[in-house]
């Protein structure tokens, strides 16, 4: 898939765990697991939001469009 999900590296750059980062932003552990393993097929803003808010970033420092050629 040509997007990639970089949550892990946000989360290991604020030394957050995923069951932290999960209530913070108000997912289930199983539901950061398929985002991070690049298994969702979408993401709503309003989750996206969530995310960049509690890891104070940006989108694109969550999300990468990786060019399959």
């Amino acid at each position: 898939m040509p997007i990639v999900v970089r949550i892990d590296v946000e989360l290991a750059k604020r030394k957050m765990s995923v069951g932290e980062f999960a209530e913070r932003v108000g997912l289930t552990p199983a539901n950061v697991a398929v985002l991070k393993n690049g298994r969702a097929k979408a993401v709503r803003f309003s989750t996206l939001e969530a995310m960049c808010r509690t890891l104070e970033c940006q989108p694109g420092d969550l999300l990468e469009w990786v060019d399959e050629d």
